[in-house]
């Protein structure tokens, strides 16, 4: 075995000030999520359409996609919303999710006065299968949870036994 050394060149470190420093960590950081979300989307059985927009507070919709022989179900946990927070939709064999989250606390004591405010604006959507009656989507909403059903037409429930013959 033949080794050889590898030369190693050495420069001098850049001197920049602290704002250099942490912008550029911020850009990194940035990056870091900008990549993340773009891998968002990809939900079976729906194609990667699926989007969130986060804005002030609002960082995450958890949503769990089910199948089964009559229906699609899609789940958004969405605790501290009401049902008049939320929006559902089916445009353009899309179906859509949205809603806005408000909260406002106010406390006063004598020595005190405490004052927060925060605001998140969610939404998320799916492309529809072909085999979804867009007609006959519903939804209920119950303790924080939004259950949208996505039945199947009548045809994609219907089996035919295919004749294979011989060659």
């Amino acid at each position: 075995m033949n080794i050889q050394p590898i030369e190693v060149k050495r420069t001098a470190p850049t001197v920049t000030d602290g704002n250099d420093i942490w912008n550029a960590f911020r850009r990194e950081i940035d990056n870091v999520f900008d990549r993340f979300s773009d891998g968002i989307g990809t939900w079976a059985p729906f194609g990667n359409v699926a989007r969130l927009w986060p804005r002030d507070g609002f960082v995450s919709l958890a949503m769990d996609v089910t199948e089964d022989d009559k229906a699609y179900t899609v789940t958004a946990e969405l605790p501290g919303l009401e049902e008049k927070d939320v929006s559902v939709n089916v445009k353009g064999g899309a179906l859509i999710i949205e809603g806005e989250k408000r909260q406002e606390k106010e406390e006063k004591d004598k020595d005190r006065y405490l004052s927060e405010r925060s605001y998140g604006a969610f939404k998320r959507s799916f492309a529809l299968p072909d085999d979804v009656d867009g007609k006959k989507v519903t939804g209920q909403f119950g303790k924080g949870v939004l259950t949208v059903t996505l039945p199947k037409t009548a045809d994609s429930q219907t089996a035919r036994k295919i004749d294979i013959k011989a060659a």
